[in-house]
């Protein structure tokens, strides 16, 4: 298979998963398995281009940001969006220093997509016929920080499945937790994404095959582009709809890891 398609197959998957409540490691560990394994770089690279790609959907918060930032509400939902990023921040550099490696095996991937899946079947059930809330307390803010951690420790989770399903317990709206989940998600992803881009280009492992930067590029481009697409396809979807169409699918696709597993993959 030409490298060429394969890094579009890989940007393809980064696009669609990483803000789908789906887990993305999930879906590239399953590519990588028939697929050339991409470095880490690349795959930091792809993920960076899928959350760039989604600034433009919140056209309504960055004007508020930029030109509405006097307002005290504008000011205030700003700093919860600080405070939950803090939160995973300070968590993330905690597992950092003490040497922690996100697990790569399929069985425990598997098994977060089936307790997420089902997690958001019966939250959906619970919320039933039930009155939301718009305001983002900083109950949710706390509860999103940690939301985030948990996903980072536990692959397979999904950063945006498990944010989005603490704030549906807390009674949030699905087009509000959405959004939120999405706007701690940038600036995490991109520290996050950043610090790892740093130190591969100035402390790369030993051994390390340069990268050849137009198919990185290309990567970063398909992903960027597709992420786009999917986001705004689902901030559209939310509105009307629930999110037991993610829980059904989490729980087919961790059946199918599990199988994979069976078969001796």
């Amino acid at each position: 298979m030409p490298i060429w398609i394969a890094v579009v197959i890989f940007g393809i998957i980064e696009g669609i998963t990483e803000f789908l409540p789906i887990s993305s490691t999930a879906h590239l560990l399953i590519a990588q398995k028939w697929l050339p394994r991409q470095s880490d770089l690349f795959n930091i690279v792809i993920q960076s281009g899928a959350v760039i790609a989604v600034l433009p959907l919140f056209p309504h918060r960055l004007r508020q940001f930029v030109f509405e930032w006097r307002e005290r509400e504008v000011q205030l939902y700003a700093l919860k969006i600080a405070v939950a990023f803090a939160i995973t921040g300070a968590g993330g550099l905690l597992l950092d220093k003490y040497g922690f490696e996100l697990p790569e095996e399929i069985g425990p991937i598997a098994w977060a997509l089936v307790v997420g899946g089902i997690g958001f079947l019966l939250v959906e059930g619970w919320l039933r016929d039930r009155d939301f809330s718009h305001a983002i307390t900083w109950k949710i803010v706390v509860l999103v920080g940690a939301g985030q951690l948990i996903a980072a420790v536990f692959p397979g989770t999904s950063r945006s499945g498990s944010t989005i399903l603490l704030m549906l317990l807390c009674g949030l709206s699905r087009p509000a937790a959405t959004e939120f989940s999405f706007l701690v998600g940038i600036p995490t992803m991109l520290a996050a994404g950043g610090l790892k881009i740093f130190r591969a280009l100035h402390q790369p492992p030993p051994g390390t095959v340069p990268e050849e930067w137009g198919m990185v590029a290309l990567g970063f481009v398909v992903s960027a582009v597709v992420s786009f697409l999917v986001v705004k396809w689902l901030l559209y979807y939310v509105r009307s709809h629930t999110f037991n169409l993610f829980g059904w699918y989490r729980i087919a696709l961790g059946i199918f890891l599990f199988l994979l597993l069976f078969l001796g993959y």
